[in-house]
């Protein structure tokens, strides 16, 4: 009888290239493990991992003796000090600029046009970061400027990922992606997309700027390649399931910003599907 076909794992499917295969199923347990859990049993972990029980319990020992992972009384299994240490480390060590600014000079390098980052800044928007095209005719912001938040691209992609109403919004939020003209600047033009961290938190947005007459809409699906690249900078996509959180459904009116306010589930929700947005649904222009 022909032999049944074997389901891959999870750590096979998502090999790395030139990467050592244990490494890669005992990476996999590690990621397992989700925002909100406090633990997980041998059956969950080798369910999740599509691995062995008896793979499972090995690889798991020699993470307990990294302390990267605890077993508990109950036989269940929590995360370890040794990854609360490495991530101390890492928060020693990082700073977004690291992530932020190669995609800015990848995204101007593409499309030929200056990219920036904004991050809202209560009633306005910072440029925080800012890579210029190398067009003698463009916009002249700057790093450190102020802008508007209810005029422009990059703006109106801040309020629509933060659970702002209107029809408007509702585009954005459902193509992922804002592609506006003569918005804030009649001569200008600009295309933005939503970046989140790790915990699916709203951070800022990617924002490509010209002026209108070379618009080019197709643009956009660079602008969310960068505003994806980023967002996986900060960690966000790294369980290994479709995505780090479910889709909440439609927006309500904002709340506070504090724990798992009904705001926070609101940009998790927005994460979620900002990460599994293909780019092939063409975006509305507005005047």
């Amino acid at each position: 009888m022909p032999r049944k076909s074997q389901i891959a794992s999870l750590a096979e499917e998502k090999a790395a290239p030139g990467g050592t295969a244990a490494v890669d199923r005992a990476l996999s347990l590690l990621a397992a493990f989700r925002t909100g859990e406090e633990s997980l049993g041998l059956q969950e972990l080798a369910e999740r991992t599509r691995q062995h029980k008896s793979t499972v319990l090995r690889l798991l020992a020699s993470l307990q003796h990294a302390q990267l992972v605890l077993r508990l009384g109950d036989a269940r299994y929590r995360l370890g000090p040794g990854v609360a240490r490495l991530h101390a480390v890492y928060a020693s060590s990082f700073s977004m600029d690291q992530v932020v600014v190669p995609e800015l000079h990848k995204l101007m390098r593409s499309t030929g046009e200056s990219a920036a980052f904004h991050v809202r800044q209560g009633d306005s928007r910072l440029c925080l970061y800012r890579v210029d095209s190398p067009h003698p005719v463009r916009d002249h912001i700057r790093a450190g400027d102020l802008l508007p938040l209810g005029r422009g691209a990059g703006g109106h992609v801040l309020l629509a990922f933060a659970g702002k109403r209107g029809a408007l919004y509702d585009e954005i939020r459902r193509d992922g992606v804002a592609v506006l003209s003569g918005d804030r600047v009649p001569q200008l033009a600009g295309i933005s997309a939503p970046c989140f961290d790790a915990g699916g938190q709203l951070v800022g947005a990617v924002t490509l700027t010209m002026p209108t007459e070379r618009l080019d809409p197709s643009h956009r699906h660079e602008v969310a390649a960068a505003a994806r690249a980023i967002s996986r900078g900060l960690g966000l996509g790294l369980a290994p399931d479709a995505g780090p959180f479910p889709d909440r459904g439609p927006v309500g009116p904002p709340g506070p910003v504090s724990g798992r306010s009904p705001e926070r589930q609101r940009q998790q929700g927005h994460a979620a599907r900002h990460q599994r947005w293909s780019g092939d649904e063409q975006p509305g222009q507005k005047a």
